[in-house]
């Protein structure tokens, strides 16, 4: 797809949900699910201000991050 690798900072974290948003430094806020973190990336021991890299990805919903990885 040619999707570009951005950065930001986990934002917020719903454990109880399973996903949370990402403050990218294009100064976009993006929603991620867990299901779209790679390794070594634990979403249980998320608790946000880590830094990351990310794809972002078009959905129904509106953009979000996939391929989520450390920074």
């Amino acid at each position: 797809m040619g999707s570009l690798m951005t950065t930001g900072t986990i934002k917020k974290v719903v454990a109880e949900r399973g996903f949370g948003f990402i403050a990218a430094e294009d100064g976009k806020e993006y929603f991620f699910h867990r299901g779209g973190l790679q390794a070594p990336l634990d979403f249980d021991r998320l608790n946000g201000g880590e830094r990351v890299s990310f794809e972002i990805e078009t959905s129904p919903k509106g953009p979000r991050a996939i391929q989520v990885t450390a920074a």
